[in-house]
């Protein structure tokens, strides 16, 4: 059962494999660490701890369950000249969700709707809001899962191999995640940035489940360079901050 310890192309697998899985995270990670962001630090911790842990969970337990999960790619029903199956209706309510949830989000930062409200006690708003993001981040956790289980199967013949990529996969999520939404909180022009790229990711996951198959290399790539742009624009904007506070203080001596 560990013969595969001492095999070179069983550990090349589970590099492949975990780069893999963070990959497919990224979208997990962003959208965790905007949907926390209306919570108390202390609870916007707990639900990061809580969503990725179900997202564990999920995994572990789909990649036990490979059997059932290979039916899901199976035939459901047909229409638009297109054979749909249960995993293309997860990936278009998935799709269909991140796309609304996003768009609301967009709406209330630009109407300033998106400050928490004070919490009076137990069954306040803050409570409801964080069994909200909780539930939230379990449902895109589902979804996430079921695409990135499905992605892994065949790059590993050992189960154990796949199960210790994914524990890694997750532990760097959780890790990022914190700094990631610390930086997003601190800089509202990435967090719309963010927004935009969930509104992406579920056209995309949307676009899957109908059959028209968009490379995440593109995806990816196009991330990649707004994600650059954007950090030229916080550090042209953190030293333009600078240059005036100094200037201020110039004058006041």
């Amino acid at each position: 059962m560990l013969d595969w310890i001492t095999s070179p192309e069983a550990w090349a697998a589970l590099v492949t494999l975990t780069a893999m899985e963070i990959i497919l995270g990224i979208d997990n990670v962003v959208f965790i660490s905007l949907v926390v962001q209306k919570l108390p630090p202390a609870q916007a911790l707990r639900a990061r701890q809580v969503g990725l842990s179900a997202a564990l969970i999920l995994r572990i337990a789909l990649l036990f369950a490979l059997t059932w999960l290979i039916g899901l790619q199976q035939t459901l029903f047909s229409a638009f000249g297109h054979d749909f199956s249960w995993r293309d209706i997860i990936l278009m309510g998935g799709g269909a969700f991140l796309i609304a949830k996003a768009t609301q989000e967009m709406h209330g930062a630009l109407e300033g709707e998106d400050e928490l409200e004070a919490d009076d006690g137990p069954g306040t708003y803050a409570q409801r809001a964080f069994l909200a993001v909780v539930a939230q981040v379990i449902l895109l956790d589902l979804v996430f899962s079921v695409d990135s289980i499905l992605t892994a199967i065949g790059m590993a013949e050992h189960l154990a191999i796949m199960v210790l990529a994914v524990i890694i996969a997750v532990s760097i999520m959780f890790a990022a995640s914190g700094p990631l939404s610390a930086f997003i909180a601190a800089h509202p022009t990435t967090k719309m940035l963010a927004l935009a790229f969930l509104v992406l990711i579920g056209v995309t996951l949307v676009a899957d489940g109908f059959g028209a198959h968009i490379p995440k290399g593109y995806i990816y790539a196009a991330m990649a360079f707004s994600v650059m742009v954007e950090m030229l624009n916080v550090a042209a904007s953190g030293r333009r901050r600078r240059r005036i506070a100094a200037r201020h203080a110039e004058e006041q001596q």
